[in-house]
């Protein structure tokens, strides 16, 4: 879902004041130059407060959502240059991303994963298909009067989703969308099967035309600092291994081949080995080894909390298909933020092996889970 006002944090409340000020505008440049220091002033404190240094990389794009700012609450407003920010995993990019989201002084934005937006941008599309611009329609139903749109984590491995993804940028230039979006690839790296890469290039093009492509770089991987764990529930779940029924039994896991339960999901069934209020388990085949898709990992996010995925075995030993699910269902728990119990006969780096594009950033994530061994 598009994440709404936070909860009021410190550092939130130190800035209502002036973002209410803003937000009312103000004659001549004041507006214009507040806003721009803002957006600074904002990061300084944050990086201070988590225990961070900005990396140089880092304080450009600051510097460049600060300009964006100025010019979106400047006496003449403005829709500023798109940004595209892309690097390695764990240098900032999400973080960057969620401040810029969070100190923008404005209601007219949301932030939302790339995975969560176009899984109901498809449904979208699916009920207005009767319209002559069912895309249109669709962008009315779920941007509303949004000014700002924050993508995180956008990449792009099937020729069909490229298709739309061609139709959407475009159609959120010709809205005079401020867009902001992460990725772990540059944009000439998107879509990289060689079968398909050319035919995707007018989106690459127009990436390039209308956004400002920024590299965010540094040694530090970010994931990894302690302060970045402290509210985060996903970060406080569990690698279990080698999955002895000692450990089953002390952590309350189901069993090692528990029954299957058929669990609805929208108009079909998936099978759970546990349903237990926000509580539910799986195991890898009941989810990477059927035909699942992100709008099936959501829909179980809005009913479960609690996660346990059983049974995960050699990545590498599974088929691309698989892989990819399993991706995208780490994905969406990360950021729906649920607690998870990943659970396998193998240490953590010897079961993600694998030759999946995206599986660098899944390492990353599932390497912030406690072990317990």
């Amino acid at each position: 879902m598009p994440s709404r006002a936070p909860k009021r944090s410190p550092l939130t409340q130190r800035w209502s004041a002036l973002r209410r000020w803003l937000a009312n505008g103000r004659p001549g440049n004041c507006g214009h130059d507040a806003s721009g220091q803002a957006i600074r002033d904002y990061f300084r404190h944050k990086a201070h407060g988590q225990g961070y240094t900005l990396s140089h990389s880092q304080q450009r794009v600051i510097d460049c959502m600060a300009q964006q700012a100025s010019q979106l609450f400047g006496a003449r407003a403005q829709t500023p240059v798109s940004l595209y920010l892309h690097g390695a995993v764990g240098r900032g990019k999400s973080w960057l991303l969620d401040g810029f989201f969070q100190a923008l002084p404005t209601a007219q934005k949301q932030r939302v994963h790339f995975h969560a937006f176009f899984a109901r941008l498809h449904k979208g599309m699916f009920n207005h298909r009767e319209h002559d611009d069912a895309l249109a329609v669709t962008l009315d139903e779920l941007l509303d009067d949004c000014r700002v749109l924050c993508f995180d984590e956008f990449h792009v491995h099937d020729i069909g989703d490229a298709m739309l993804i061609t139709g959407l940028f475009k159609a959120l230039f010709q809205r005079g969308t401020l867009l902001l979006v992460t990725s772990n690839y540059p944009p000439e790296g998107l879509l990289p099967n060689p079968l398909y890469h050319a035919r995707f290039k007018p989106v690459i093009d127009l990436i390039n035309a209308r956004m400002q492509v920024m590299e965010v770089g540094g040694p530090l991987d970010y994931r990894s600092h302690a302060s970045n764990h402290a509210h985060q529930l996903f970060t406080q779940g569990h690698y279990v291994w080698p999955a002895t029924p000692t450990q089953r039994q002390t952590l309350d896991l189901p069993p090692e081949g528990a029954p299957a339960i058929a669990l609805a999901v929208g108009s079909r069934h998936v099978q759970t080995r546990l349903c237990d209020g926000r509580r539910v388990a799986f195991t890898f085949d009941d989810l990477c080894e059927q035909p699942t898709a992100v709008m099936d990992y959501l829909e179980l996010c809005r009913r479960f909390d609690q996660w346990i995925i059983d049974d995960l075995p050699e990545l590498d030993e599974c088929s691309i298909a698989a892989q990819q699910r399993f991706i995208n269902l780490i994905d969406v728990l990360y950021d729906q933020d649920k607690h998870l119990t990943l659970i396998s006969r193998l240490p953590l780096r010897e079961a993600l092996g694998g030759n999946a594009i995206d599986l660098a950033r899944t390492r990353s994530r599932l390497g912030q889970l406690q072990e317990i061994h």
